[in-house]
């Protein structure tokens, strides 16, 4: 953390410490939360159009869960980029940097049967999953508690939900 200090004119000085981190320190966490944001991006977009689009005998159950999975998504997008916010920088992407930069590319959801949402949505979370693993070693090696817990929580919530969707693929 950056230390600041100031004279005040008597014979002590005071010293204040700057909430977060400096620049230099942070900036990797910033690339890889700006990635991971990129990729949630699109799967959320991926996310609308299966819950818009999903037919058939798994219409009720599918249609829900695709509205669950990118509600979450949506609250985490805000997370992220709040705490990258939190390191005095702006999180600012345009649709086409974000495309350029996510590995999680979008899909014709009118065209895709049920079984083939879920199986893109698991392919979908192994690259989170993969994203979230470089902003949590990118956040222990500068000593970022936060951000490393926050992305824990967000890898537990989906592991569980990879479980759940791989269970329903049997």
């Amino acid at each position: 953390m950056e230390t600041l200090t100031k004279n005040t004119n008597t014979t002590s000085k005071k010293t204040y410490r700057k909430l977060g981190f400096t620049y230099l320190e942070t900036a990797e966490i910033v690339v890889h939360l700006n990635e991971l944001i990129a990729n949630y991006i699109v799967h959320y977009h991926k996310l609308r159009n299966f819950h818009w689009n999903v037919d058939g005998p798994d219409f009720f159950e599918l249609h829900q869960e695709f509205e669950d999975e990118y509600n979450t998504v949506k609250e985490n997008i805000d997370v992220l980029a709040e705490r990258i916010r939190v390191f005095g920088i702006k999180p600012s992407m345009t649709m086409t940097e974000i495309l350029s930069v996510s590995e999680i590319k979008e899909a014709n959801a009118a065209k895709m049967s049920p079984i083939e949402m879920v199986t893109q949505l698991l392919k979908d979370y192994d690259i989170l999953h993969h994203k979230m693993l470089n902003v949590v070693n990118a956040a222990l090696d500068t000593g970022d508690n936060v951000t490393e817990q926050i992305i824990t929580d967000f890898m537990r919530a989906l592991e569980k939900r990879n479980w759940m969707f791989t269970s329903w693929t049997k």
